[in-house]
């Protein structure tokens, strides 16, 4: 990437999107990988995270484990974007926001501890909006690592699949842990001991729960969480097919596997208005890049003259993220 030209910034980025060290001096260990000091790391994310190239050195988790969320529309009047993505991202459970080409041009993702939370959200904005919220929830994921490579020109790159979910490894205090990585570690030569004092508990503690949390697979991606469209990732389409129940697990499979897309899942349709239930991302450095992707797509046999629509997005207004914790209990 032309933004990212010194190859200890690159190897920052290339190799510690996940994976990232659960030991007391984390930012130590990439120094030692990338071949310079620990206070050049901290300094060098930190400069990165200032001018918007990371979003932060975080977790993500998997959806609808420890927190609830769900994907979002709305369909604003041309001169009431503006207007109606403010109210959108003023909402505290907002934690993706996006304008994409099409009647339904407001996109969000509504996080929250519960789904109470979730539903109070979307019921707030449809309120304060006074437009209808598209409630598109998760229902079957194929591929949702998300990870961006640095060098060269070659799609996203993805990783294995996630890891089996284990829930019954959540234990009492993980969601004020989870909300803090979710949010971003300090950038110190010792976060996971800041976090411990932030949580009143010990170091080895918060240590031994992220830990048991990845194996887990609740604590689904841990490392620098990039903005992709900083870094060259700027053709971003949403592809929505309307394929019928009983073909989902065939397509999805097919979808997920295909070079250039970088997410896909089953969502909940919306019988009146939206009928698509699968859906994919495509990340690429232009539009052309996308649209081959998407034809690639359109040739699988279990997607072949099945009903899409391609939404491109043109405006990013949030990316943070993930509200798990209520505000009140994350900050005791």
């Amino acid at each position: 990437m032309k933004d990212v030209v010194n190859h200890i910034d690159r190897a920052l980025l290339d190799d510690w999107q996940r994976d990232f060290p659960v030991v007391s001096r984390p930012f130590a260990e990439l120094a030692n990988a990338v071949g310079t000091t620990e206070v050049d790391v901290l300094t060098r994310l930190a400069d990165m995270q200032d001018s918007g190239t990371i979003t932060r050195v975080g977790a993500t988790c998997a959806p609808n484990t420890l927190s609830a969320s769900t994907l979002a529309a709305v369909a604003a009047p041309k001169d009431r974007i503006e207007e109606v993505a403010a109210i959108i991202n003023e909402d505290p459970g907002v934690n993706h926001s996006y304008e994409r080409e099409d009647q339904w041009n407001l996109w969000f993702v509504a996080t929250g501890p519960d789904r109470d939370a979730v539903n109070a959200s979307l019921a707030r904005i449809a309120d304060r909006t006074g437009l209808r919220v598209l409630d598109l929830r998760l229902m079957q994921p194929f591929n949702i690592d998300l990870g961006f490579k640095m060098a060269g020109q070659e799609p996203p790159v993805m990783h294995a699949k996630p890891r089996a979910l284990d829930l019954s490894a959540i234990r009492e205090g993980d969601k004020a842990l989870m909300n803090i990585l979710t949010n971003g570690m300090p950038l110190v030569a010792a976060p996971y001991a800041v976090i411990a004092d932030q949580l009143c508990r010990t170091e080895a503690e918060v240590l031994d729960r992220v830990t048991a949390l990845t194996d887990a697979g609740v604590l689904s991606r841990l490392g620098v969480i990039v903005r992709h469209r900083k870094l060259g990732w700027k053709s971003n389409a949403m592809v929505v097919w309307n394929v019928p129940p009983g073909r989902i697990y065939e397509a999805g499979t097919q979808l997920a596997a295909l070079p250039g897309v970088t997410l896909c899942y089953e969502r909940r349709p919306v019988a009146d208005v939206w009928p698509y239930r699968l859906y994919c991302m495509i990340h690429a450095q232009s539009r052309d890049a996308a649209l081959a992707v998407l034809e690639n797509a359109r040739a699988l046999p279990a997607l072949r003259n099945i009903d899409h629509k391609v939404l491109f997005s043109t405006r990013c207004f949030r990316q943070t993220g993930a509200m798990i914790d209520r505000q009140k209990e994350a900050a005791e």
